[in-house]
């Protein structure tokens, strides 16, 4: 059995902007650790080697992979944020969908009494849900 589950997300140079921009976003966040590449590794010399970060709580581990790939992020798969406050939710929602997409507009859809879906300027899916 595996004593821990961690979200990774994988970017291509922008995993530093990327955590910066979330550790902004939501509260209780903060980088622990960022390690780089350095001359003669695989990846490209300063960018993200592995970074380990907590979003409102939950750890996270990215990189900025060393090889390039013809695949992204899609929404079949999505960082799901439970938002205490309507203020919580509006900020986080307009933060994260500004320079992305919004795949839901923040709304009564039954299931909640507030929802909204977004892909980030980064390309990572956010359901964004009023507790």
């Amino acid at each position: 059995m595996a004593s821990k589950i961690t979200p990774f997300l994988m970017f291509q140079g922008s995993a530093e902007e990327a955590i910066r921009f979330y550790v902004g976003v939501f509260a209780g966040s903060e980088v622990r650790n960022i390690e780089r590449y350095g001359p003669g590794q695989p990846g490209a010399e300063g960018t993200v080697k592995r970074a380990d970060f907590t979003l409102g709580g939950q750890d996270v581990i990215c990189i900025d992979s060393p090889v390039k790939h013809a695949f992204k992020f899609t929404p079949s798969i999505s960082m799901f944020v439970e938002c205490e406050t309507e203020v919580e939710l509006q900020h986080a929602f307009e933060a994260l969908a500004e320079g992305g997409a919004v795949l839901m507009p923040l709304n009564d859809y039954g299931f909640s009494r507030k929802f909204g879906w977004v892909n980030d300027r980064f390309g990572v899916s956010w359901q964004l849900n009023l507790a």
